[in-house]
């Protein structure tokens, strides 16, 4: 695989490898490091990337078990990052900004308590629209096994932003 190939069949992927990154390490730059250290990984292996059934797929699997490397080796709590929403100012009161805004932190908190695998699973098939059968080949999980692991991750997600805001009309 030559320099021309590797960008038409590797690049594409780069927003989705950022975002997955991202949405792991919870930090912009660690992500971007991260990106950097995928497409160097893959260019050392260009050779190999012909075998893969799906190149994405496969970059996807190198961008997870790279993050999860450096969350095991820091072993830190998620910060939540909610400088980059925007809210539309003409069609929203600042009482409704600061409420979505406090929405999305309680969403992104209750995220961020749920285990790797779970935040994995529901990132890549409700943030990044995949099928199963593509989040099988990255995740090496059945489609049964994923279909458990999505449903608990959105119920625990859907049972704890309902139990805070039960708590918090009292």
């Amino acid at each position: 695989m030559d320099l021309l190939e590797f960008k038409q069949k590797v690049l594409p992927a780069k927003h989705k490898l950022y975002r997955l990154a991202s949405f792991l390490l919870q930090s912009r730059e660690e992500a971007e490091d991260v990106l950097q250290d995928v497409f160097l990984k893959l260019w050392s292996n260009k050779e190999k990337l012909d075998a893969c059934q799906s190149i994405e797929a496969f970059a996807m699997s190198v961008t997870k078990n790279l993050c999860l490397d450096r969350l095991k080796a820091k072993k830190r709590k998620h910060m939540v990052d909610v400088t980059g929403l925007e809210l539309d100012s003409e069609t929203v009161s600042p009482y409704q900004s600061y409420e979505l805004a406090d929405s999305v932190n309680k969403v992104q908190d209750l995220l961020s308590l749920l285990p790797e695998q779970q935040r994995l699973i529901l990132h890549l098939r409700d943030v990044e629209g995949y099928t199963f059968e593509e989040m099988e080949q990255i995740t090496n999980l059945t489609v049964n096994n994923m279909r458990v692991i999505l449903s608990r991750a959105r119920k625990s997600v859907r049972d704890g932003y309902l139990k805070l805001e039960n708590y918090e009309a009292r």
